[in-house]
């Protein structure tokens, strides 16, 4: 039996949440749920977005899995899932995006993992005003030797336990010497360990120009933290959008399994929000916890049900009568 943290989250959380616990309960993986709160709904509740028992669920599940959030502005914190990362030192946050046979977009063969660097970079939030009159703002990147080399060393162990063959470094150290220098000089440094899987070497622009015209030259892309944000998102483009998008944020005794996609307000408790994202995020999450035969029984069945095409949520065919309550069932009942 694994203890898992759930926070169903805001807005369409719950309902997609939903669909996701019953599709792992159905998996056959031995799931005991500790429910916690985070975000607006929690804020409403207990006056904060993140309260401390759900801090402590986390310390002791050591696994989240976790619907999408609406960040309060101004509690004390910039992000709950900054916070989050921060607290248990996610460092790894690791997105998937692969093609899907009943999913037309421009491409059909796409299969890259985003292994980003999750607690380092310009989002370590050190800004500040330069003048009185706060017309000159200035932020500060962070890289270190020890992180660059432990999100490289996790790219590569990544590419070997899921028989992928190439890791490709995105920087900018053609113009940021010092924190982009020294994290591709540390690339190299343990690529050279690795010599069973390809290394190669991208200078970020050009990435998203060879992303867009020839995606099907990369593998498993490994960069620092505001790169791999953005690098994600345009993957996520290739193969659909943020809707069939999972993400894993692992520490060395920690992890959390979410959808990458917001709460979306606009359209909660209509029955119509895609739980795709979510419940490859739960495949993600029974992987981790060592349930591979659930997984992939899940992942079977979900892909089963997106490449038919039927039992989706209009996003997917925009011909479909049926919403996220349906489509959970449907996958469900397609496990073998």
């Amino acid at each position: 039996m694994h203890n898992v943290t759930l926070i169903k989250g805001d807005g369409i959380g719950p309902s997609i949440m939903e669909a996701a616990v019953a599709v792992i309960n159905a998996s056959g993986a031995k799931i005991h749920w500790h429910e916690a709160d985070a975000g607006m709904s929690a804020y409403e509740r207990t006056g904060t977005p993140l309260p401390d028992a759900t801090m402590e669920s986390i310390a002791q599940t050591r696994v989240a899995f976790k619907g999408p959030l609406t960040t309060m502005v101004g509690e004390g914190f910039r992000s709950i899932n900054v916070e989050l990362r921060k607290q248990y030192d996610l460092y790894a946050n690791v997105r998937p995006a692969k093609s899907w046979k009943g999913v037309k977009t421009r491409y059909d063969d796409v299969d890259i993992v985003i292994v980003r660097e999750n607690t380092e970079g310009l989002y370590v939030g050190l800004e500040h005003y330069l003048t009185p009159a706060k017309d000159i703002a200035e932020s500060l990147a962070v890289v270190t030797k020890a992180g660059s080399e432990r999100i490289v060393e996790y790219a590569f162990k990544y590419a070997i336990d899921n028989d992928r063959k190439k890791v490709t470094v995105c920087h900018k150290a053609n113009i940021l010497k010092y924190t982009q220098g020294l994290f591709l000089k540390t690339a190299r440094e343990v690529a050279a360990k690795y010599s069973q899987i390809e290394f190669d070497e991208k200078i970020v622009d050009a990435a998203c120009m060879h992303m867009v015209m020839k995606p099907e030259q990369f593998d498993v892309v490994v960069t620092t933290n505001m790169f791999g944000d953005i690098l994600s998102d345009l993957t996520a483009g290739l193969v659909g959008g943020l809707g069939l998008i999972p993400g894993a944020n692992i520490g060395e005794d920690a992890a959390l399994f979410e959808a990458v996609h917001g709460s979306a307000p606009d359209i909660a408790g209509k029955n119509i929000a895609n739980p795709t994202a979510v419940m490859m995020a739960g495949v993600m999450m029974l992987n981790h916890l060592g349930e591979h035969e659930a997984a992939v029984r899940m992942q079977k069945a979900i892909e089963k049900v997106v490449n038919e095409g039927v039992y989706v949520t209009p996003d997917l065919n925009p011909n479909s009568q049926y919403g996220t309550k349906e489509m959970g069932q449907a996958i469900v009942d397609a496990m073998e």
